[in-house]
């Protein structure tokens, strides 16, 4: 990670608890199936954070993974709070709709309270609002929400505002091999276009083009420069 530019402060070991771990299957139709046992990052709290670094950073990165405890949830509010009060742009990833089954409040009062941005699903959305229609979970998330960029497989994504829904078209891939990692790299993708000042359209193509490097072979990490992909209107 850090031959890649990523400064991972992990706070030390501790062995007391074990470290999270998941099994993925991935099936013919490029589905995949987690197995996951989140270990030691269940016990998140305030206290394992860096203020200074959610300070200094422009945008805070929340994941929905890690909502289940009550320490988190406060946590995340706090992290939030920082974020705000130094002016940073604070964003959400659901992660995972049985996630937000579980903590459906408490998601809801986070994304209308202290999120900018939200990443999601369409099943993560549906999930959110209680709803099976997405054209109705779409009208509630601009009440709530700022902006929104919601992921619909082939379907493309959609960018949701308070004034207007944008939708972009999925990229091609000649052979969808393994699914695992669209999400986060569509979502990594869409903060690198917004870092570098990108319109929210141009952002959501980037986050297109990085999920469909990913699924396009075996595994969560891209096989080459995800900038090298762009085209000039997007590098």
């Amino acid at each position: 990670m850090k031959t890649i530019g990523v400064d991972f402060r992990s706070g030390g070991p501790d062995s007391t608890v074990p470290t999270g771990r998941c099994i993925i299957a991935v099936t013919p139709d490029a589905q995949r199936t987690m197995n996951t046992f989140l270990g030691i990052s269940t016990q998140l709290a305030f206290a394992d954070l860096d203020e200074g670094l959610i300070a200094s950073g422009a945008i805070l990165y929340l994941e929905g993974y890690l909502f289940d405890r009550d320490e988190a949830k406060d946590a995340f509010r706090k992290a939030a709070a920082v974020a705000h009060a130094h002016g940073r742009v604070v964003s959400l990833t659901l992660s995972d709709s049985f996630c937000v089954d579980r903590h459906r409040a408490d998601f809801q009062a986070l994304v209308r309270d202290e999120i900018d941005l939200l990443f999601a699903n369409e099943d993560e959305l549906k999930s959110l609002y209680e709803t099976t229609d997405f054209d109705e979970a779409v009208q509630l998330l601009r009440r709530d929400c700022h902006i929104a960029a919601v992921t619909r497989s082939e379907k493309g994504s959609v960018v949701v505002t308070r004034d207007d829904v944008h939708t972009i078209p999925a990229a091609p891939v000649s052979n969808v091999v393994d699914t695992t990692g669209a999400g986060d790299l569509f979502a990594a993708g869409f903060l690198r276009g917004l870092t570098q000042g990108k319109d929210l359209t141009s952002c959501a193509r980037i986050g297109a083009i990085a999920a469909a490097e990913v699924i396009s072979h075996v595994g969560p990490r891209p096989l080459v420069s995800l900038v090298s992909l762009l085209p000039d209107d997007l590098a």
